[in-house]
Parts: structure tokens; C-alpha cells; sequence
């Protein structure tokens, strides 16, 4: 009955491990790094939304919200739509 049971709680064990390491672990790391790439937005930063529109940030609302201005001019977005990852590309220096 032991090595049954062994045999059963192995691979489930196993199973686990894989889960915490390779799913919950980084999707822990990529929900702190949005939080501190949004504390980290000021008036003026060069954003891009998730759907590609650039612009200027003019104002940061306590309600979720901020306004950008672009070259079609001022827009309201949900701070959620700003894109962290491309956001950071325009804002990186290119190398050479």
C-alpha cells in the first residue's frame, strides 16, 4: 500500500514543483515589474499603449486613468493600456 502510494505522490509532487518554478514564479516577477513601471510613470514620459499609439503623457488621474497627448491630439486611456514593454523600448538608448 507504502509504494502505491509513493508511486501515486511522486509525479503529482513533481507536477507541482514544475508549476510553482515555471508558471506562478515569473507571473509573480511580471506583475511586480507592471506595478513599478506604473508607480514609475511622471508627467512628460514618452509612453506607447498596447495598441501601438505613441504619445506624451500630460496627466496621471488617482481614478485609473491618464491623458496622452499624440499627434492627433489629447486622448484618455486606462493606465492598464499603457504597453510596459514597448513603453521601455522607445525609452532605451539605441546602441551602436
Amino acid at each position: 500500500m507504502g509504494g502505491e502510494m509513493q508511486q501515486f505522490l511522486g509525479p503529482l509532487l513533481l507536477f507541482a514543483v514544475f508549476i510553482i518554478f515555471f508558471i506562478v514564479l515569473p507571473q509573480r516577477k511580471k506583475l511586480k515589474q507592471e506595478k513599478d513601471f506604473d508607480k514609475g510613470l511622471k508627467k512628460g514620459d514618452k509612453v506607447v499603449t498596447k495598441s501601438g499609439m505613441h504619445g506624451k503623457l500630460l496627466d496621471l488621474n488617482d481614478d485609473g486613468t491618464c491623458i496622452i497627448e499624440t499627434g492627433a491630439g489629447k486622448m484618455k486611456f486606462e493606465r492598464s493600456a499603457l504597453s510596459m514593454d514597448m513603453t521601455k523600448k522607445i525609452n532605451t538608448p539605441v546602441k551602436k
